[in-house]
Parts: C-alpha cells; sequence; structure tokens
C-alpha cells in the first residue's frame, strides 16, 4: 500500500531544526521590571539556549546555584545574496542557571559559531570570578515558534523529545551550494511549479521531507515540493533535490503567499529599537 506523501517534518522536528540554527537577540527576567536586553550565545545539542552574559548585565549577578525564570527570543534567518531574510522566530521561556565548571567548554565550543566573542575564551579562563563573564544555559519550560507557515506552542516534553532534521549539515551545505553557483536554474523550476513567470527564486528550505523555493516579487511565495518519501541519508537527499532541479517533481507543489510574511515574522516592537 502506497504511503501518502508528508509535506514537511513533524513540527517538534522543524522547530528543533530551526534552533540548532538560530542565535539568541533577546532576554527578559519574568517578574523584572526591567525591559527585555540583548542577548549573545547559542543553542546547544540538547535544544537549550546557552547565553554569554557580561557583568553589568542583570543575569550576571545571578548567584550560583539560584535559577531565574527568563525569555530568550531566538532568530533563525537565511542570508540571501547577502541580505539577511527571517525563517522563524523563538520564544523560549525556562530556567536561566550557570554552565556547571566541568560543562563549560562543551557548552563554549557549541555556541561558538553563533557567538564568536573573546569573552567566551574569558569565561573558560576565569571562571567563578566576580567581574568575568559567565555561561548560562537555559532548561527549556516551552517553546512559542513563529514562522511563515505556523505559529504554536511546544512544552518541553515534546520539545526535548526531538531532534533536529538528521542531515541538517548537509541540506544547509547543498542549499547553499544552489544558491550561490546554481541559481540561474531555479527560475525555470518555479516558474512550472506556480504555471506563471517568476521573479527573484532562492531555495529556502531543504530537508528530509521535501524542499521550498522561496520566490520575491512584491510579495513572498514560498512554493514547497515535497519527496515522494522520507530522505534516508544525504545521498537521497540530494538525488531527490536533483530530480527537482531537473524537472521531474515528484508530487504537488504547495504555495504560500506573504505580502504579510515578513510582519509575521517582525518581532514585536523591534522596529523601535
Amino acid at each position: 500500500m502506497r504511503q501518502p506523501v508528508v509535506a514537511g517534518p513533524p513540527t517538534p522536528e522543524r522547530v528543533r531544526t530551526l534552533a540548532a540554527l538560530a542565535a539568541p537577540t533577546h532576554v527578559s527576567i519574568t517578574g523584572s521590571a526591567l525591559p527585555a536586553g540583548p542577548a549573545r550565545g547559542g543553542v546547544d545539542e540538547l535544544g537549550r539556549p546557552v547565553l554569554l552574559v557580561k557583568p553589568g548585565e542583570p543575569l550576571h549577578l545571578l548567584a550560583p546555584g539560584d535559577e531565574a525564570v527568563v525569555t530568550v527570543d531566538l532568530s533563525c534567518v537565511r542570508d540571501l545574496g547577502g541580505v539577511a531574510r527571517p525563517r522563524g522566530l523563538l520564544k523560549v521561556q525556562g530556567w536561566a542557571r550557570a554552565v556547571p565548571g566541568e560543562d563549560a567548554r562543551k557548552a563554549a565550543i557549541a555556541i561558538a559559531e553563533r557567538c564568536p566573542d573573546e569573552d567566551l575564551f574569558t569565561a573558560l579562563e576565569r571562571p567563578g570570578e566576580p567581574d568575568a563573564p559567565r555561561l548560562l544555559h537555559i532548561d527549556v519550560g516551552f517553546v512559542v515558534h513563529l514562522t511563515a507557515q505556523e505559529t504554536g506552542v511546544l512544552d518541553a516534553e515534546a520539545y526535548n523529545a526531538a531532534e533536529p532534521d538528521p542531515f541538517l549539515h548537509d541540506a544547509e551545505r547543498l542549499l547553499h551550494h544552489v544558491n550561490s553557483a546554481h541559481r540561474d536554474t531555479l527560475g525555470p523550476v518555479a516558474a512550472r511549479l506556480l504555471g506563471r513567470p517568476v521573479g527573484e527564486v532562492w531555495l529556502w528550505e531543504l530537508d528530509r521531507y521535501g524542499v521550498t523555493f522561496r520566490e520575491e516579487t512584491e510579495e513572498t511565495t514560498l512554493i514547497r515540493v515535497p519527496w515522494p518519501s522520507p530522505a534516508a541519508n544525504r545521498h537521497t537527499l540530494e538525488h531527490a533535490l536533483h530530480r527537482v532541479l531537473c524537472g521531474r517533481t515528484p508530487a504537488a507543489a504547495a504555495t504560500y503567499h506573504g505580502g504579510a510574511l515578513r510582519r509575521r515574522l517582525e518581532r514585536p516592537g523591534d522596529r523601535e529599537r
């Protein structure tokens, strides 16, 4: 019996994938009159935000062994021709705690790509000193997620039980290669899928369940093409993408139109900052 085509990853996997590629932008302390402040750091392999906090910042005062309930905003963006376009926003509420000393180096390595800050080394070299930067991780309570296609809330159990797309890094490498070196092939594919002339087209998402094209005109259109079955490894992922780019679409495409796409993905108050 033929199985139905699945258009995209389960929501928990999708959210964990976005988190793995995201960077913290703001953090607020629940119950505090202080406004949200800037945040820096990344996300570890368990999906927990890890923050690098510096002297003078409110969370730097958190005593060893204590915790604070916080909300961390995570932003995931895609660079398209030198312009950062928002892929999704996550608001993670949970408990901020100091990273234990034995885990500090691992936490620093996990976030170094998203947070290339020399104070990461200072935090490792001067642990416990009152005027040194500190590393905190956030034990997740729940996650609010906002993307072009959906919004929702994941509780800690669903979020922590999920994993990012198993071929995440291969998919990102492939997507970057096509956008950088073969973007002239994307317009004809999108035009055939939409049945009309198209504007500027990029690869937007690539995962084990399918590929999403992004067309930019006066509004944004996302075109989702699912694979007949989920990719089993990086080779079948690459083969499935190659078939689509060669004009052999495996299934009917779904489109999402986005006159309000940018507005939906803008964080409230961003314009005022």
